[in-house]
């Protein structure tokens, strides 16, 4: 599966270094399960978002893959892909940006064309193949709808998807330049968070996570306090929490966490694993 990764450490802007793809065992058995792209979203300090991302494998491109990314923002999502709709290119990698908001995506949706007839005139905003990326233009579409309240927006989209499309997970990060919003659902699969305190558990101590396909080390939070979302738990810190089917939390500017219940039932048609490999289905 798809690996997500957000961070934010909002409202101070902090410096941070990414090894996508940088798997403690062997790098490339676990490309070789994440191989159709990597990429990293954060935001410069004017607020433009900006996308660095790859339709790249490690197994076959190990120097792409071993160069950190060293960027600074007050909020980052990053993400590895295993691709279950739309083929290997740079415009279906994650994550993708849309309205000032950066956003990854981990799972599968279907019926793309009821998805499309109903983006209407949104569509335009898609520039790939994904299903993700149409279904961060319905996000789009239902945050403007909704006053410009992103929360409602995200719950509006993914309650529509619940109830009208087949689902497989359509777990999401989504950040602006200050504030974080993720969404686990269903139970498909996993998704973390932890509120981490200046330091870490021990005081002091620079973040340095490790997972399967990501590493990210940020010395700035030694000093700062951070909220992480993780499709895994990237250290050994006793806090992290997995977030409940259908939970849509909210961290805002000064760092503190809302949540709610934003789908509290089951996909009407949920997709089942067989269907990413079936010929029917876009790769």
């Amino acid at each position: 599966m798809c690996r997500l990764f957000g961070l934010t450490a909002a409202p101070h802007r902090v410096h941070a270094s990414f090894w996508l793809l940088e798997a403690p065992d062997s790098m490339a058995e676990q490309s070789r399960r994440n191989a159709d792209g990597t990429g990293l979203g954060y935001f410069e300090p004017d607020g433009r978002a900006v996308l660095d991302k790859e339709p790249v494998a490690a197994y076959e491109d190990r120097a792409y893959t071993r160069e950190a990314r060293h960027v600074s923002s007050t909020t980052f999502v990053s993400h590895v892909r295993l691709a279950s709709t739309g083929g290997r290119t740079r415009e279906n990698c994650h994550p993708f940006a849309m309205d000032g908001r950066i956003m990854a995506h981990n799972g599968a949706i279907g019926d793309l064309p009821t998805l499309e007839a109903e983006l209407g005139d949104a569509l335009g905003a898609v520039h790939g193949d994904t299903d993700s990326e149409r279904m961060f233009a319905l996000i789009t579409a239902r945050i403007a709808a909704n006053g410009g309240d992103v929360g409602d927006g995200i719950a509006d989209a993914a309650g529509w998807i619940a109830d009208r499309l087949p689902v497989y997970s359509i777990n999401l990060i989504l950040a602006t330049a200050g504030e974080l919003w993720a969404l686990r659902y269903p139970e498909t699969h996993e998704l973390y968070i932890l509120l981490r305190e200046a330091g870490g558990t021990h005081g002091m101590r620079p973040l340095h996570g490790q997972s399967a396909t990501l590493r990210v080390h940020s010395e700035h939070l030694a000093r700062h306090p951070s909220v992480l979302v993780a499709s895994e738990p990237l250290d050994e810190h006793p806090d992290w929490r997995q977030l409940e089917s259908g939970e849509l939390i909210h961290v805002d500017g000064d760092l503190h966490v809302d949540s709610r219940q934003a789908i509290d039932h089951p996909p009407a048609n949920s997709m089942q694993v067989s269907y990413l490999h079936h010929p029917s289905a876009e790769h």
